[in-house]
Formats: C-alpha cells, sequence, structure tokens
C-alpha cells in the first residue's frame, strides 16, 4: 500500500480559545485589584460573575492539570464542573429573568457542560441558545462551534466561527478557524488548499496581537501541519514551525502547554536535530505523562542505535571494492559534479552529484525518513535519509545519484552515550535517480494528515 506520512501536530484547545470570560457581553466581568484575596473580590461580584469565576477555574483546570492517570483529572473535572453547576443551578429565578442575565445564564450552563471531550447535546443546546438571546457574544459563538465540532459536523463549526468574524476580527476566533481547516483537510480533495487557508488565518491571528503565544503555537501548529500535507518534503516549513513554536514560548503562559514541547520536538525530529527533539519530548513527557512522549525519546534513541549499528557493521574494503565497481559505468546527463562524501560542504551542496551504493536499508519505527547504509566511489560509509518516496522506490544493491545533496555530520551526545556519522538528507524526488532512472510517480510518498485534535 502506499507509504503515509504519519502527521502531529496534537491540538488541545488552549486556555486563550477556551476561557469563560464573556466579552461582547453585557455583564462584564470585575476588575481585579492586585494583591485582592477571592473573598474580597467576591464580596462586590454579582451571582452571574461569581458563576464566571468557576467557570474559569474549571477551564484552568482543563488545560494545566495533567497527572499520570488520565482518569483522576477527569475525575477532578467531573468534581469542578458539578460543583459550578450547582452554584448556577441555585440562582433564584429573579437573578436569571432580564434579557442580559439570561444570555449569560445559557452560555455559562454550555460553557461548563462543554468542557469534557465528548460531545455533548445538552451545551449545544444551552449555546445554542445564547447566541439566539445575543448573536454579538463571541464567545458563546466559539463555544457552539467546538462543540459541534465535537459532534463531528465541521461544516457547521466552520459558520459559527466565520458568524463570530462577521462582528469582528477576533485572535481566538482566528486560531479556531485555523485548527478547524487543518481538521478538514484530513478528509478533503482541497487539502493543500485548506491548509493554506489555515495558515492565512494563524497569520492573522498573530497579526493582531504578536506577543499572544496561542496565536503564534497555532501558527507553529500550521506549519508543521503543511510539512506533512506537501508529503514531509520541504523543510522550510519546519524551520517556519520552530520559529513558531519559539515566539510562541515567550509568553509565559504557553509554558504550561505540553503540546507545544510535544510539537516543537517533532518538528526538531523531522530535521534531524535529534538532541532538540529528546530535549522537547522528555519536556512533555513531564508536564503531561499522559502523552507518552518518552516513547518518542526511546524511539530516537532506538533509531540512533541503529545508525550507529549499521555504521559499525559495514563491509570489508575487499567487499566494499567489489560493491562499488560498477559506479564508474554511472552516466547522467546532467550539469552536475560528479563527487563523494569527503570533498562535500557542510549544507546544501549545489551542482553535485554523488554516487553510490545502497548497502541496507534501516528499518525503524516512523514511516518517514527512510534510512539507509550507502557507499561511494571512496568506499566511504554514510547515512542516506530519503524524504518524499515510499520504502519500495529504493532497494538494497540499487545504484544512486543524489544531486544537490545536503550534508552533515551528526554528532549527538545523550546520557552519556554519543553517536557520530556522515549523513547525507534528500529531501525531494526530484533531487535522486535510481538505476539511472528519476523514481517512479506511484513512488512518490502520498500526504497523509492525521491530526491528532482534541476539542
Amino acid at each position: 500500500p502506499p507509504q503515509q506520512i504519519a502527521s502531529p501536530p496534537r491540538e488541545t484547545m488552549s486556555r486563550e480559545a477556551s476561557g469563560a470570560s464573556v466579552s461582547s457581553a453585557p455583564v462584564p466581568e470585575p476588575e481585579r485589584q492586585q494583591g485582592q484575596g477571592n473573598q474580597g473580590e467576591e464580596a462586590g461580584w454579582t451571582p452571574l460573575e461569581k458563576v464566571a469565576d468557576k467557570v474559569e477555574e474549571l477551564y484552568s483546570l482543563r488545560d494545566t492539570f495533567f497527572p499520570r492517570d488520565p482518569s483522576e483529572k477527569s475525575a477532578s473535572l467531573r468534581a469542578c464542573a458539578d460543583a459550578a453547576l450547582g452554584v448556577l443551578d441555585s440562582l433564584p429565578p429573579e437573578q436569571r429573568k432580564s434579557p442580559e442575565e439570561r444570555v449569560i445564564y445559557e452560555f455559562l450552563m454550555g460553557k461548563i457542560l462543554d468542557v469534557f471531550p465528548d460531545y455533548c447535546k445538552e451545551a449545544e443546546e444551552h449555546l445554542s441558545k445564547a447566541v439566539k438571546l445575543n448573536p454579538s457574544l463571541v464567545d458563546a459563538w466559539l463555544c457552539l462551534g467546538n462543540c459541534i465540532w465535537k459532534k463531528g459536523n465541521l461544516a457547521s463549526a466552520r459558520n459559527c466561527f466565520l458568524l463570530a468574524l462577521s462582528k469582528g476580527t477576533d485572535k481566538k476566533i482566528l486560531c479556531q478557524l485555523s485548527m478547524l481547516e487543518r481538521s478538514m483537510a484530513q478528509s478533503s480533495e482541497d487539502q493543500a488548499l485548506l491548509v493554506e487557508e489555515s495558515i492565512n488565518h494563524a497569520k492573522e491571528a498573530v497579526m493582531l496581537d504578536i506577543k499572544d503565544g496561542n496565536s503564534w503555537y497555532n501558527l507553529g501548529n500550521a506549519y508543521l501541519t503543511s510539512f506533512f500535507a506537501s508529503g514531509a518534503w520541504d523543510k522550510a516549513r519546519l524551520h517556519h514551525s520552530i520559529k513558531a513554536y519559539q515566539n510562541a514560548e515567550k509568553d509565559e503562559t504557553m509554558k504550561l502547554n505540553p503540546d507545544l514541547y510535544y510539537n516543537c520536538a517533532t518538528a526538531y525530529k523531522y530535521l534531524e536535530n535529534y538532541e532538540s527533539a529528546i530535549r522537547g519530548f522528555e519536556a512533555a513527557a513531564l508536564k503531561d505523562p499522559a502523552l507518552r512522549a518518552d516513547i518518542e525519546v526511546q524511539k530516537i534513541i532506538n533509531l540512533l542505535d541503529k545508525l550507529e549499528n549499521a555504521m559499525k557493521g559495514r563491509l570489508r574494503p575487499k567487499r566494499s571494492a567489489s560493491l562499488v565497481s560498477s559506479l564508474n559505468e554511472v552516466n547522467f546527463k546532467l550539469f552536475h559534479k560528479k563527487a563523494t562524501i569527503s570533498i562535500l560542504s557542510g549544507g546544501l551542496n549545489k551542482t553535485v552529484a554523488v554516487v553510490c551504493k545502497v548497502v541496507l536499508w534501516i528499518r525503524h519505527d516512523d514511516d518517514a525518513p527512510l534510512y539507509y547504509l550507502t557507499c561511494d566511489l571512496d568506499q566511504s560509509y554514510f547515512i542516506l535519509s530519503v524524504y518524499g518516496l515510499q520504502n519500495e522506490a529504493i532497494k538494497e544493491g540499487d545504484r544512486v545519484v543524489l544531486l544537490e545533496p545536503y550534508y552533515k555530520i551528526l554528532d549527538i551526545s545523550w546520557k552519556e552515550q554519543r553517536y557520530k556519522f556522515k549523513s547525507i538528507r534528500v529531501d525531494f524526488p526530484e533531487q535522486i535517480i535510481i538505476n539511472e532512472k528519476a523514481p517512479a510517480a506511484h513512488h512518490v510518498a502520498r500526504a497523509s494528515i492525521r491530526a491528532q485534535h482534541k476539542p
């Protein structure tokens, strides 16, 4: 079957997009005086404002509490939600009778019920009432869109976000719309177009507030998704995603988000910056053990062990000479100069072609990239990583020509273990010739987006 590129990012609704604030609502939240205790603050609050504060605590719990046992979080959320519902239900009818109070009551009721990962029909009903009572309540449209998204009705969810944007530009709505478009791209024939729209909406959100970490995080996710949507070959998109994640981390509130570290580590992994990837996955694992990011760390270590063992097990000189003897016969009608790995410079080597023999296909835990132990005309061995092709494209014993190769020496130290070997990376199918032929079209890897979104 065609190779499918496994594709993060993990997407979890951020606190920025799911807080209990009631912007555009008739009853604003009270101003918080620095140094005041909660009891002092609550003294001057209306009953609905007190409930709004409870809802804010509920969503803070959802977004910052990551115990090793996920059932512990579910139980805590349930207890906190029940407490908030209890306060809301205890309000006497006369305190939710006016149109303004009714709007906030319906919004908060729906917001509380929607805190859990699964779709809740009752939450949708309350949120629908809120937007009918006050179509200008942007936060209610945001919550309703997320609720319907869980239901699986992505088109209706998108309509909610677009209706909210028709009331005025809003970074929270733009971020959720961007995330939704990435989700819609998974099953769409217009995958590339939707991913590009996702990037554009993410950029709009950043432009509204360049200090907002959630908007930068969302932009990083959009670029990371576009890397996989394009077939996992354009590493410029990985660099863009990492830059966005780094900007997101400048916002102190984002340092509580384990997915930020997980997704940034994923980008580093596909850039073959394995030390940074390991550090990122370990940070994510510490913040949320349920992510199982420690498994990703072990996968990288296993890969490095396999690459190192392949280099150590290379053939003896006589067999190597026999292996590469046919390479001198390789001819290609291109304006590239034949070279061996020993004369390559670090980074991209333009107008150069390395002719080599595939000695071993190195199987590992992920679909991409493909790794091979290869040997050049000088009988120098190196690791070849190939993106954008299926594993049937290149076989052991094949003669391959690497055009404009990207060369580096991988030198990685981790917990008293050091890995060091030469490596060439091939990002585009057009950069490789296999047995004097271009790769067949059916061997080009098919893009696949399988985002792990949790609305």
